[in-house]
């Protein structure tokens, strides 16, 4: 397999099709749900003020997310290459628009979602020692940096230790949700109700805000766009996939409405908003004297989904280091222990870079409005290619009307907040993004010669400090 790119739909992969219909619910539940429940319940109340709100917020980010599933998932079977969005946009625009991507991806995206895991594990686990206050801001910053720090380590050492790690966390994040979840009915079936009345009595709400209630919500549902990577490992995946979407992600919306409703049993709005970790004053309440499994089992989840992060980050730096659009370098594989260190150390120390000064509201409104731009290009691709790509084979075709939905509400989260509550934060989102050209127009498309005098010299020493090479050169 090492000897060829590694594309989905290879025939030396046909043994891997061994994941059936409750298997891939199963992926779907335990891919999605991390550590966002645990941290966004407060930034969505915050921005639309009260408890009815709240929970439409909750419900209706789980609609976007099926409905974003459903087009990722006509397009994952339509492009059969690893690679997601980058491979969809190269195929639907060219290679610049798919670069940016790349670029964005590695720069921005991908190590600010590892940073905002590792904040999140960091407040709850320091929250239980710091009760009734917030905890300082340098012990959540050691706290995060330090578990950064080791997932990274174990990731570059260790394909087998990471993937334990990451079954371990898989189980642990469920049962703290199965817990929530029945206490929470319980608490309802005593009568615990008086928190839901008028329930929408509160401020008037606005595009703006309603817009930054979904950059949280929508964060805790990260993952939706994964879940086209497990066409070829589905049995009979034009049956399958569908269904494992359509179960598997109002399941995981149903969970997270149960869980903001189980906070609402014992919390009124100022409560919640006040809380230092909402779970764990959750726990507090309800579960004293064991309340310490709350934060426990919450940082166990954060620990996974971050672990998950690191696990597949590899994935786009592979491609598009085959494609020429990074160095090179980040797309080897370490010649004793076969894992992907260049990549890995990369995104380790860009994420150590916004822990630094970023809190982790700031770091999710920055990161949702960056990966909503790349969201809805992709879907405008999938537009597109209805008509200009008509030969494709499509096994899952969904009702245009579908995307058309989706890049509509793409284009409202992006434009919203810019309009009614214009930060400069966002337009250096933007011209990060467009930055990325010029790296684009010195290494790739001129290939200018100072530049890769620049380059070469980087990947050559790379590669014998850390003793990689690429994957077509790993013994059998």
């Amino acid at each position: 397999l090492l000897k060829e790119p590694l594309r989905l739909n290879s025939p030396n992969l046909n043994f891997f099709s061994q994941v059936g219909l409750l298997s891939g619910i199963g992926l779907i539940v335990g891919t999605v749900i991390g550590s966002g429940i645990f941290v966004s319940p407060k930034a969505v109340l915050a921005n639309v003020g009260a408890v009815g709100p709240c929970l439409v917020i909750w419900a209706a980010c789980g609609v976007l997310a099926t409905l974003g599933a459903f087009c990722f998932a006509e397009l994952g079977t339509m492009i059969t290459k690893s690679g997601g969005d980058y491979s969809y946009l190269m195929e639907a625009f060219g290679p610049i628009p798919a670069y940016l991507f790349s670029w964005a991806s590695l720069m921005v995206t991908m190590p600010s979602s590892f940073a905002i895991i590792c904040l999140s594990f960091a407040e709850y686990t320091a929250a239980p020692f710091y009760p009734g206050c917030d905890p300082p801001t340098i012990v959540i910053k050691c706290l995060a940096a330090a578990a950064l720090f080791t997932i990274t380590l174990v990731n570059a050492l260790s394909v087998k230790w990471a993937s334990y790690i990451q079954n371990f966390f898989a189980a642990a994040k469920m049962v703290i949700v199965i817990i929530i979840i029945v206490s929470g009915i319980v608490l309802l079936a005593q009568g615990n109700t008086k928190n839901f009345n008028n329930s929408f009595d509160g401020p008037p709400l606005s595009v703006g805000t309603i817009s930054l209630a979904f950059y949280n919500g929508l964060w805790a549902y990260s993952g939706w766009n994964q879940l086209n990577y497990i066409t070829e490992e589905l049995k009979n995946p034009n049956r399958n996939l569908p269904l494992c979407i359509g179960i598997g992600i109002p399941l995981v919306t149903v969970c997270y409405v149960l869980i903001n409703i189980s906070y609402f049993t014992v919390m009124t709005s100022t409560e919640l908003l006040q809380s230092p970790a909402v779970a764990v004053t959750y726990g507090d309440r309800v579960l004293y004297p064991a309340s310490w499994i709350v934060p426990l089992f919450v940082a166990f989840s954060a620990i996974g989904s971050a672990n998950g992060t690191c696990f597949t980050a590899s994935r786009l730096p592979y491609v598009a280091g085959r494609e020429g659009h990074v160095l090179k370098v980040l797309s080897y594989i370490n010649i004793k222990r076969l894992t992907p260190v260049p990549a890995i150390i990369f995104y380790g120390a860009i994420a150590m870079l916004y822990i630094i000064p970023g809190d982790i509201n700031t770091l999710i409104n920055y990161f949702s409005f960056t990966v909503w731009i790349f969201y809805g290009l992709t879907v405008l691709g999938l537009i597109v290619m209805r008509f200009t790509r008509k030969d494709l084979e499509r096994p899952i075709r969904v009702p245009l009307i579908i995307p058309i939905l989706v890049l509509f509400v793409s284009i409202v989260l992006v434009l919203a907040p810019i309009i009614t509550a214009p930060e400069l934060p966002y337009l250096y989102c933007v011209l990060f993004i467009i930055s990325g050209l010029v790296f684009y127009v010195l290494f790739i498309h001129f290939k200018f010669s100072w530049a890769q005098k620049i380059s070469k010299p980087i990947t050559m020493h790379l590669q014998m400090l850390l003793e990689v090479v690429p994957p077509e050169d790993v013994p059998e």
